[in-house]
């Protein structure tokens, strides 16, 4: 499992995680992350100062030129972090946490999240946010795990209506 920031050429895959990851926990409809415009181009939506993607990348298939079918990297998920919506210049979200299941278990989530951690750092953030819902029960494991602590209410104006927990932690 490999990371990396996301590119344009990525916007297509990184769509397909996040439309196949939402309706497997039935976030889906008004108020879920799946509708944002963005979804459409993430590589532009955190291109911007105080920003970043990330992409989780899986090799599949035999060797190259092997002729055994597709040989390479597979994007499998993604996260990024931007400014709050609605806050006040110190806090940040973690943004869109998907993972395929085929890329489930291997690490990644780890990975993801320590870049997101690094990067608001390096951006100056002091605390990070974020919204999911409460049948992410392994998402909510590692959220706990990284030192995120639950809030009674959401922060911000993120338009997420669907989520049901809210998380915050300083970095």
């Amino acid at each position: 499992m490999t990371i990396r920031n996301i590119t344009p050429a990525d916007n297509a895959a990184v769509a397909h995680v996040i439309r196949t990851v939402m309706p497997e926990f039935s976030c889906v409809g008004e108020g879920f992350s799946i509708n944002d415009p963005e979804v459409e181009d993430m590589a532009g939506a955190y291109a911007g100062e105080g920003a970043a993607f990330f992409v989780i990348e899986h090799e599949v298939g035999g060797p190259a030129g092997a002729g055994e079918g597709f040989s390479g990297a597979v994007i499998v998920g993604g996260a990024g972090f931007a400014p709050l919506a609605g806050g006040d210049g110190t806090v940040c979200e973690l943004r869109k946490m998907y993972i395929l299941k085929e890329g489930r278990g291997s690490g990644g989530g780890r990975l993801l999240m320590d870049a997101c951690l690094a990067g608001a750092r390096a951006a100056g953030y002091r605390r990070m946010y974020l919204e999911t819902v409460a049948a992410m029960t392994d998402a909510a494991a590692v959220y706990k795990k990284y030192g995120f602590e639950p809030l009674a209410w959401p922060l911000g104006n993120t338009g997420h209506s669907g989520c049901d927990i809210y998380m915050v932690r300083d970095l």
